[in-house]
Parts: structure tokens; sequence; C-alpha cells
């Protein structure tokens, strides 16, 4: 038993790549063949393809695939998982359209602005009050004035709990309270996202836009 608490993670950083290492991308819950939602959203507001985009806990997702395949020439992608970040290295290559960038959303300090910002399913991660501030100052500060930030959390009847740990579950009106009039919500979908495994999650996304 000592052995098997030694090897829990520590940190978020470790639970991640611990999770990353443990199964292939495509066995993960939040796997998805083709990201629909987010696609659908991107063209919903009008993002072009020279625009600046981060993808917030992006990983190992193939979103970064369909952007470049539209055409996309400033995109980056940010995790808190090297391991994860290591995967989509590997599929990309050395893709100069692409900047990996390996941190922790609620530390990290960006060094320039984005006219979209992508998070699907990283927020609700976070379940403290201090943490969820932190993010949403990043977001204010990353995003230019007219910029975008799509953001997937699950719905109010998602799961409590996902890869093992609690979350925070929000409608649409619980997202814009915490957007507050940094942003103006402009689309707001529902979907019904399936894992690998057959189980049905329930996702709130909106897209909203900077309004300073």
């Amino acid at each position: 038993m000592a052995n098997q608490a030694a090897a829990k993670p520590t940190s978020r950083r470790d639970h991640w790549d611990a999770t990353y290492r443990r199964a292939a991308p495509t066995e993960l819950s939040w796997h998805q063949l083709e990201p629909t939602v987010s696609l659908e959203l991107i063209d919903a507001v009008g993002v072009q393809s020279d625009a600046a985009v981060i993808d917030v806990g992006g990983g190992a997702s193939t979103l970064v695939d369909h952007l470049l395949t539209r055409g996309f020439v400033d995109i980056s992608v940010l995790d808190i998982s090297a391991a994860a970040l290591a995967i989509s290295r590997g599929r990309l290559g050395d893709a100069e359209k692409v900047e990996l960038l390996h941190a922790d959303i609620v530390s990290w300090q960006p060094v320039r602005r984005y006219d979209l910002w992508h998070d699907r399913a990283v927020f609700h991660f976070l379940v403290e009050a201090a943490d969820q501030q932190r993010y949403l100052n990043v977001l204010r500060s990353a995003v230019r004035p007219g910029g975008y930030a799509i953001i997937a959390t699950f719905s109010p009847d998602g799961p409590e709990r996902c890869s093992g740990l609690p979350v925070a579950r929000y409608g649409a009106d619980d997202l814009g309270l915490l957007l507050d009039d940094a942003f103006e919500i402009v689309e707001v979908r529902g979907e019904q996202h399936i894992t690998p495994t057959g189980i049905r999650q329930s996702f709130t996304w909106v897209a909203a836009r900077a309004s300073r």
C-alpha cells in the first residue's frame, strides 16, 4: 500500500502526464474523431484563417490539425501535460504554424494577445474559486478587444467527476456571470458527447466576444 500511495500523482501536472501515459488519446473520455462543435462555433463567430488562435488544454486534441487543413497560420496549443504535447508534436512534426506551450493555465502569463481563445473542458476542472479567478484574469489579458472566447464545460446535468477529479458544472447563464462585462456571449450550444466507451456526457458551450 505504501508503494501505491507513493505512486499517486502529487500535482495537476503529474495527474495529467500520468493520464496521457496510461492510455492512447483515442481511449480517453474526451476524445473526438472530429471537433464538430468547436469548428461550427469558429465559423459562427467568423474567425478568419489569419487569426491568432490559442487552444487551451488542447494537448493531444486534433483541433489543431483541422485548423491547419482550413489554412490557419498562427495556432498555439497550451497544455499542462508535457506528455500530451509530445503526442501532438509527434503527430504534427515541426509545423511552423503551431506553437506548443507547456504551462498551467492558472499561472501562465501570456506575452501576446489572441483573436480566439478555445477551451474545451479545462475550465470545469478548476473547482477552487481562486483558480477560477486566475483563469478568468488570464483569459481577459490574453484575448484582444473584439476577439472571441469559445468555452465548453460540463453542463448542470453533466458528470460530477472526470478523469478521477471533481469538476464544476455550468449553464450558459453561469458562464455569462463569470465572464462579466468583459465578454458578451454571442452563441450558446448544448452537446451530448459520447465517450469512446459509449457514455453520454452533457456539455455547455458558449462563444463570447471580448469588449475590452
